[in-house]
């Protein structure tokens, strides 16, 4: 029951480190972070007339709508003069998500090293340290995406509150899937961090279990060679009789029973010789 135990963990953690390097993979290629949309509110119709709409990731802002649709330029140089973008606003969540590109290539760096040391552990699983070590990789990598998506999701929360108010502007943004894929990363690698610490303990509770114990062990002396490293039986185990020990038993007995000396005169001398 425990060696099906420690093999659903080593599949599981292995599944979910994986899974969790693609997805942190993918939403860091990606360009799906974010979408926002600007424009007019028409009060004829009460519709809404989009003149600027992108979606930006954490590298390229890309415009599927307005003047610049079809356009996509890297992050740090959206800001070019003949870039139409309809309030500063936008500019400053542009300029502001920036900060937060750091930590999810902290994150991807950090859970590749944790999948290449817990597959090798996997490979070698007699060294128990290599899980572990692989687990807190795990958990930091994780702890590292999460910190850049909390100041990803509050640059854009403060930039949305201090946007004017105004009954005729139009501004609407919501989150892609490379953030929906970055959020899921998280799950996965702590899940994985989780279960690769707990296969350790269960390693490392099995190596202890099939350990003897060093007091109940007495070296061996051996008079052709030394002392010898190996050890015998334990000193609380009852040790067979040799054949030496057996003879050295006749031996004794046949002297307890011999018969007494018989005495024979010699002149005048009493004798003590058996025969």
């Amino acid at each position: 029951m425990s060696s099906c135990s420690s093999r659903a963990l080593t599949l599981l953690s292995s599944v979910f480190g994986a899974c969790g390097l693609l997805l942190v993979g993918i939403a860091v290629s990606t360009d799906y972070w974010l979408y926002m949309e600007e424009g007019v509110l028409l009060p004829q119709n009460q519709s809404a007339q989009v003149r600027m709409a992108l979606h930006a990731g954490l590298w390229r802002v890309c415009f599927f709508a307005g003047r610049e649709k079809g356009r996509c330029v890297a992050s740090e140089y959206f800001l070019e003069p003949e870039i139409n973008l309809v309030t500063e606003n936008t500019e400053n969540i542009l300029k502001t998500v920036r900060t937060a590109t750091p930590f999810p290539m902290v994150s991807l760096f950090l859970v590749f090293t944790a999948f290449v040391i817990s597959n090798v552990g996997h490979i070698r699983p007699q060294r128990t340290l290599l899980a572990f070590v692989s687990g807190i990789f795990f958990i930091l990598s994780g702890l590292s995406l999460v910190v850049g998506l909390v100041l990803y999701i509050s640059s854009i929360n403060d930039e949305v509150m201090n946007r004017p108010s105004g009954s005729e502007q139009y501004f609407q943004y919501r989150y892609g899937w490379s953030f929906a894929f970055a959020a899921s990363s998280f799950l996965l690698k702590e899940g994985a961090g989780v279960m690769s610490v707990y296969l350790f303990t269960k390693r490392y509770a099995e190596e202890e279990r099939f350990r003897a114990p060093a007091g109940l062990l007495r070296p061996r002396l051996s008079a052709c060679s030394g002392l010898s490293g190996q050890f015998l039986q334990p000193r609380g185990w009852p040790r067979g009789r040799s054949p030496s020990d057996a003879s050295s038993d006749v031996s004794i007995q046949m002297t307890q029973n011999y018969p007494p000396a018989i005495k024979y005169p010699q002149h005048g001398h009493l004798s003590t010789s058996p025969c």
